[in-house]
């Protein structure tokens, strides 16, 4: 007998993107279908991209997602990687729960790389740290409506090192099976010219392999710096595929956040 399952419910589910089934369903489909995206066959290993409200990053965020649809099959497990907003946390945290829903139904969790990760002692368990964060939430509609039956490992980074970060990718890298994603904003509240300086000098860095220096670049630094360590080592080729903020998509130009959407692919699956 199986215990029951213990599902994590939407927390911002009619505020950071629709909380009504059909109508989430089709602005995902139409954010991806309209999705600037490179027609070269970039195969993705790795995403990074951003987590504000849908109608802000979600048509950045759809540049990467659009890439995974000859992958809808293929990929059967996404780890993903989001900074803590609302609690102080050491390490790495993964939920008390073995499913994630959202308003297009259930996504099981993937409770054995979970418990291999749990080894790593920069990893725990930590109900509260996902009770309320957007980070990780807001990226799953996406992958509901990309990707075809896939179980998730998900992680909030709160205090932790790029190297502890990288030790769990390397950990979960799996196969061709597995997707890496990394949700990460970049500034925040600058005024227009001020952000786009700074985020066009933060996706330089991403696209030199180069650890971003300071939070004020991306809030999900350190998940990136993780990435970043693991994309040097593993030869993965960064590549930007969109790059906006708020005040392009759908806020005013005096205090906007940056957005970047990148992918990452083995060198070897040719560019």
């Amino acid at each position: 007998m199986h215990a029951q399952t213990r599902t994590r419910p939407p927390a911002v589910a009619g505020m950071f993107y629709t909380g009504e089934p059909d109508l989430l369903a089709s602005e995902i489909a139409t954010l991806l279908s309209e999705a600037r995206s490179p027609a070269s066959a970039i195969r993705p290993k790795a995403l990074i991209v951003p987590h504000a409200g849908h109608i802000y990053s979600g048509p950045i965020a759809a540049s990467a997602y659009a890439l995974l649809a000859p992958l809808r099959k293929l990929i059967r497990r996404v780890v993903l990687f989001g900074p803590a907003h609302r609690v102080s946390l050491r390490g790495l945290a993964l939920p008390d729960a073995d499913a994630f829903a959202t308003p297009l139904g259930t996504v099981r969790l993937d409770t054995t790389a979970m418990r291999d990760a749990l080894a790593l002692p920069q990893v725990s368990i930590n109900g509260l740290a996902h009770a309320a964060e957007h980070s990780l939430e807001v990226q799953l509609p996406f992958l509901q409506g990309v990707l075809d039956d896939f179980s998730l490992a998900p992680f909030v980074v709160g205090e932790a090192t790029a190297h502890e970060v990288a030790e769990v990718i390397d950990l979960l890298w799996g196969e061709d099976e597995t997707l890496i994603v990394i949700s990460s904003d970049l500034s925040h509240y600058h005024p227009y010219g001020e952000a786009r300086r700074l985020d066009s000098a933060t996706c330089e860095n991403i696209l030199q392999l180069e650890p971003l220096t300071k939070f004020e670049q991306a809030c999900g630094a350190l998940p990136i710096n993780g990435l970043i360590e693991v994309a040097r080592h593993r030869g993965l080729v960064p590549s930007l595929l969109d790059l906006r903020n708020s005040g392009d998509t759908a806020g005013d130009k005096s205090r906007v956040v940056g957005y970047a959407a990148f992918v990452l692919a083995e060198a070897k699956h040719g560019h």
